[in-house]
Protein backbone atom coordinates (compact mmCIF):
# COMPACT_ATOMS: atom_id res chain seq x y z
CA UNK A 1 0.00 0.00 0.00
CA UNK A 2 1.52 3.33 -1.05
CA UNK A 3 2.33 5.90 1.61
CA UNK A 4 0.61 9.22 1.79
CA UNK A 5 2.67 12.38 1.48
CA UNK A 6 2.33 12.89 5.24
CA UNK A 7 3.70 9.39 5.92
CA UNK A 8 6.57 10.00 3.48
CA UNK A 9 7.42 13.24 5.29
CA UNK A 10 7.40 11.47 8.69
CA UNK A 11 9.50 8.65 7.26
CA UNK A 12 12.08 11.13 5.98
CA UNK A 13 12.14 13.01 9.32
CA UNK A 14 12.60 9.76 11.21
CA UNK A 15 15.38 8.66 8.89
CA UNK A 16 17.20 11.98 9.18
CA UNK A 17 17.00 11.91 12.97
CA UNK A 18 18.81 8.55 13.09
CA UNK A 19 22.50 8.05 13.62
CA UNK A 20 24.60 7.73 10.44
CA UNK A 21 25.32 4.10 11.29
CA UNK A 22 21.61 3.25 11.53
CA UNK A 23 20.94 5.17 8.31
CA UNK A 24 23.59 3.07 6.53
CA UNK A 25 21.93 -0.14 7.70
CA UNK A 26 18.61 1.03 6.27
CA UNK A 27 20.19 2.18 3.00
CA UNK A 28 21.95 -1.17 2.66
CA UNK A 29 18.58 -2.97 2.86
CA UNK A 30 16.88 -0.33 0.73
CA UNK A 31 15.21 2.88 1.83
CA UNK A 32 12.16 2.13 -0.34
CA UNK A 33 11.69 -1.25 1.36
CA UNK A 34 12.01 0.22 4.85
CA UNK A 35 8.68 0.70 6.61
CA UNK A 36 9.05 2.46 9.97
CA UNK A 37 5.30 2.19 10.53
CA UNK A 38 5.03 -1.59 10.70
CA UNK A 39 2.78 -2.81 13.48
CA UNK A 40 4.60 -4.68 16.26
CA UNK A 41 4.56 -8.45 16.07
CA UNK A 42 2.02 -10.27 18.17
CA UNK A 43 3.49 -11.97 21.22
CA UNK A 44 3.63 -15.75 20.94
CA UNK A 45 0.55 -17.59 22.12
CA UNK A 46 1.17 -20.16 24.82
CA UNK A 47 -1.45 -22.79 25.44
CA UNK A 48 -2.61 -23.61 28.95
CA UNK A 49 -0.73 -26.93 28.64
CA UNK A 50 2.54 -25.12 27.80
CA UNK A 51 2.11 -22.72 30.73
CA UNK A 52 1.51 -25.61 33.13
CA UNK A 53 4.55 -27.49 31.77
CA UNK A 54 6.78 -24.44 32.29
CA UNK A 55 5.40 -23.85 35.80
CA UNK A 56 6.04 -27.49 36.74
CA UNK A 57 9.57 -27.28 35.34
CA UNK A 58 10.22 -24.13 37.38
CA UNK A 59 9.00 -25.86 40.54
CA UNK A 60 11.21 -28.88 39.85
CA UNK A 61 14.19 -26.61 39.25
CA UNK A 62 13.61 -24.73 42.50
CA UNK A 63 13.29 -28.02 44.38
CA UNK A 64 16.49 -29.36 42.81
CA UNK A 65 18.50 -26.22 43.57
CA UNK A 66 17.27 -26.16 47.16
CA UNK A 67 18.21 -29.84 47.55
CA UNK A 68 21.69 -29.29 46.07
CA UNK A 69 22.26 -26.25 48.24
CA UNK A 70 21.37 -28.22 51.39
CA UNK A 71 23.27 -31.31 50.23
CA UNK A 72 26.47 -29.35 49.84
CA UNK A 73 25.91 -27.51 53.13
CA UNK A 74 26.27 -24.13 51.48
CA UNK A 75 25.22 -21.05 53.33
CA UNK A 76 25.10 -18.91 50.18
CA UNK A 77 23.65 -19.47 46.75
CA UNK A 78 25.04 -21.97 44.25
CA UNK A 79 27.43 -20.73 41.57
CA UNK A 80 25.58 -18.85 38.84
CA UNK A 81 27.01 -21.02 36.03
CA UNK A 82 25.75 -24.14 37.83
CA UNK A 83 22.28 -22.64 38.24
CA UNK A 84 22.23 -21.48 34.61
CA UNK A 85 23.16 -24.96 33.38
CA UNK A 86 20.47 -26.58 35.51
CA UNK A 87 17.91 -24.02 34.29
CA UNK A 88 18.78 -24.57 30.62
CA UNK A 89 18.51 -28.34 30.76
CA UNK A 90 15.37 -28.22 32.90
CA UNK A 91 13.45 -25.98 30.52
CA UNK A 92 14.99 -27.59 27.43
CA UNK A 93 13.80 -31.03 28.52
CA UNK A 94 10.37 -29.68 29.46
CA UNK A 95 10.03 -28.29 25.92
CA UNK A 96 11.21 -31.57 24.40
CA UNK A 97 14.29 -30.08 22.73
CA UNK A 98 16.54 -32.76 21.19
CA UNK A 99 19.74 -31.04 22.27
CA UNK A 100 18.90 -31.38 25.95
CA UNK A 101 17.57 -34.90 25.54
CA UNK A 102 20.96 -35.83 24.11
CA UNK A 103 22.70 -34.30 27.12
CA UNK A 104 20.49 -36.19 29.53
CA UNK A 105 20.91 -39.49 27.68
CA UNK A 106 24.69 -39.07 27.66
CA UNK A 107 24.80 -38.31 31.40
CA UNK A 108 22.64 -41.33 32.21
CA UNK A 109 24.81 -43.54 29.97
CA UNK A 110 28.01 -42.21 31.57
CA UNK A 111 26.62 -42.89 35.05
CA UNK A 112 25.62 -46.41 34.00
CA UNK A 113 29.06 -47.33 32.65
CA UNK A 114 30.67 -45.79 35.72
CA UNK A 115 28.54 -47.99 37.97
CA UNK A 116 29.29 -51.05 35.84
CA UNK A 117 33.03 -50.45 35.96
CA UNK A 118 33.03 -49.88 39.72
CA UNK A 119 31.04 -53.09 40.20
CA UNK A 120 33.60 -55.16 38.24
CA UNK A 121 36.49 -54.35 40.59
Amino acid sequence: MPMTSEEERKKKELFESMSPRRQQRILKKGYDKWDPFLAPKEPPFFSQEERIRVQEAALRLDEFLLHKSREEGQDGPLHSAYVQGAREICFGLSKGEERFQGMQDFCLWLKKIGEESSGEE
